[in-house]
């Protein structure tokens, strides 16, 4: 029974891995630098209500002048445009335009006319999930979906692959044309297509990715928070600091730009309520799509994490009656439960992260002035055939069981360590570290054949080049390696980088 009443849950997270839209424009502060303080507008710049339960900025681990070590880039707007805000800084602006290369010339004449639909990348082994985040206004009945994300499930392997898919993705829309795959689906509602929004998404991802979708689902921001809230929040592994507009209370008015303060949280393990955790998911106002899927993908694996390790059994109905009220989808409660056998093979290291971003897209222009991306086929079909293949090379990863230790005087190192190695593909279990006044990281490694790669491909995927390895076999050790974190980790990284 326990074991169903996990599963039933997994699957009610696997159908809430969602992207949600883009929030009420929050006041321009283009100049404003990316800092770890907040400030309300017209006040005086104050403390983070956020205190990171690591230490403080004036420790130089966490914010070297690596730039490998930093957030992302920041774009200054939302709404696509043909020239720079004026509040661009020229250093901003080039580095902008350094990660996303305008194409001069037009696109590929095949773009212009309708494209020969892909072969299908997935087969009938996987269980293909649409999911989308509904930005459905009180006045309105149009739904937004800005962002989507697909997840491919093996369930009988215990493999997830997730796939974000940016809202200004330049494609073909059937019966449509060549527009932005974030107006398929109201196209699809408005235009009388079979299957209404639902089935053009489907139909469209199927012929410009080569991805068959067997489920869909649409939640609703209210309905995400009250989830997250009847889980009783998540804790969140934040290894790089994030800093956007926030507003100062949920309750407040929006479109009144006095009710926003610049929010920081991170880095460290945060604990997030359910508008907390749609706050960091959503908002893009200081940073790009791309960031956005990174941060959407966070929340949704840790959800997942939790529904595996989570006993629940009293919350389950609750989850179900939110699920069914919030979420508009052709998921069923017997489709949940038919998952229950396969509970078993799923663990925190199950998930493979990508997401559709350059080099796998370039910035274009269209005639219109609209800033689209374009997708630079051979580069992006290589990623979604991997991201669409089960993975021997994953499964091999998934038998290896890391302990992580922190030996550091941070708070919560070890849980950003830990879902670094799960994005790599190993499981991993936490430990205590004899003491916490380690300079420096140690991997001990307990595998009996001492095989010196699989350590170089632990300490490239840490970063811990510096770190002391301590060769100490042992067929019996419930983990291969024991990696104690010293003061010397960083633990910001790029997902992108590992997932693969």
């Amino acid at each position: 029974m326990k074991a169903s009443i996990r599963s039933s849950l997994l699957a009610v997270c696997a159908a809430l891995l969602w992207a949600c839209g883009a929030p009420p424009a929050a006041p321009e502060q283009a100049s404003l630098p990316f800092v770890l303080i907040t400030s309300a507008p017209n006040a005086t710049a104050t403390p983070t209500p956020f205190q990171p339960s690591l230490y403080t900025p004036t420790q130089p681990p966490f914010f070297s002048s690596d730039s490998n070590s930093q957030p992302l880039l920041i774009l200054q707007s939302e709404t696509p445009s043909p020239t720079p805000s004026p509040r661009s800084s020229p250093t901003a602006t080039a580095a902008i335009e350094q990660l996303f290369p305008t194409q001069a010339a037009p696109p590929p004449e095949s773009l212009a006319v309708s494209p020969t639909p892909l072969p299908p990348l997935t087969d009938s082994e996987t269980i293909n999930v649409l999911l989308i985040g509904s930005d459905r206004r009180p006045t309105g009945t149009s739904h937004r979906t800005d962002t989507l994300l697909i997840a491919i499930v093996w369930h009988k392997e215990g493999q997830v692959s997730l796939i974000s898919i940016p809202r200004d993705l330049w494609i073909h829309i059937p019966t449509v044309g060549m527009q932005r795959i974030n107006t398929a689906y109201q196209s699809g509602e408005f235009g009388g297509y079979p299957g209404g929004g639902m089935g053009l998404l489907k139909d469209t991802i199927l012929q410009n990715l080569g991805i068959r979708i067997d489920h869909t689902a649409m939640v609703e921001f209210d309905g995400f928070r009250r989830i997250v809230d009847t889980l009783g929040g998540i804790d969140l592994p934040v290894a790089c600091a994030y800093t956007d507009w926030r507003l100062i209370d949920p309750s407040y008015d929006p479109y009144n730009e006095n009710n926003w303060w610049l929010y920081t949280v991170g880095p460290g393990q945060v604990h997030m309520d359910g508008d907390l955790a749609l706050w960091y998911a959503r908002s893009r106002s200081k940073s790009n799509d791309f960031d956005r899927g990174r941060r959407q993908q966070e929340v949704l694996r840790t959800l997942f994490q939790k529904a595996l390790q989570t006993d629940t059994f009293g919350k389950v109905p609750q989850l179900y009656d939110d699920l069914s009220s919030t979420v508009i989808t052709d998921l069923g409660l017997t489709d949940l439960l038919r998952m229950a056998p396969y509970a078993v093979n799923f663990t925190n290291a199950n998930i493979r992260s990508y997401y559709i971003r350059p080099p796998y897209v370039a910035s274009w222009m269209t005639p219109g002035g609209a800033s689209v991306l374009l997708p630079q086929e051979e580069a992006l079909r290589q990623m979604l055939l991997e991201a669409a293949t089960l993975s021997p090379y994953a499964a091999v990863r998934e038998t290896i069981t890391v302990e992580v230790q922190n030996g550091s005087y941070f708070e919560t190192l070890e849980s950003l360590a830990a879902s670094r190695l799960n994005y790599a593909g190993y499981q991993t279990i936490i430990g205590n570290a004899d003491h916490r006044d380690y300079g420096s990281s140690v991997i001990v490694d307990f595998t009996p054949g001492q095989d010196s790669a699989q350590q170089q491909t632990l300490i490239s995927v840490l970063g811990l080049y510096s770190a002391n390895v301590l060769s100490l076999p042992d067929a019996n050790s419930p983990a291969q390696y024991r990696v104690i974190l010293g003061n010397d980790y960083e633990p910001c990284f790029k997902p992108e980088d590992l997932s693969h």
